[in-house]
């Protein structure tokens, strides 16, 4: 166990790298940022597990141009060894489609560094930022 909770910065910044395409192309990277027992529920209703997420990301075509806002972070202590991260996103497609969504990991320390253990992605309408 760690002795001292991460502040927000720090798990955010690991959330935020799971958006960049230079990782989400990266097994390796994925690995060290995703926990053994990873489970997702993703925004289209599918439940993803680790494996199966790590092989759709490396896939992922990295030519995406849409633009990723983010904003709403709140951090959440569960236990001596484990966060919960909330936050917004807001996604606007090339051709002007825009998705928002609500979002949730938990990121578990693994007695090394900090990994996501859980991500939930909920489609919600427009909002504003506070």
């Amino acid at each position: 166990m760690t002795n001292t909770l991460p502040d927000l910065a720090d798990i955010r910044a690991l959330e935020e790298a799971l958006h960049r395409p230079e990782v989400r192309g990266s097994r390796a990277a994925l690995e060290d940022l995703l926990a053994e027992g990873f489970v997702e529920f993703g925004a289209s209703d599918t439940v993803y597990h680790r494996a199966e997420i790590i092989d759709l990301l490396v896939q992922e075509d990295d030519a995406d141009d849409a633009e990723l806002r983010t904003g709403d972070y709140r951090l959440t202590p569960i236990s001596s060894d484990a966060v919960s991260l909330t936050y917004r996103t807001h996604r606007i497609e090339t051709d002007g489609s825009e998705r928002h969504a609500l979002r949730s990991s938990i990121w578990k320390w693994s007695g090394t560094r900090w990994q996501m253990l859980f991500h939930q992605g909920t489609i919600t309408k427009p909002f504003a930022y506070d």
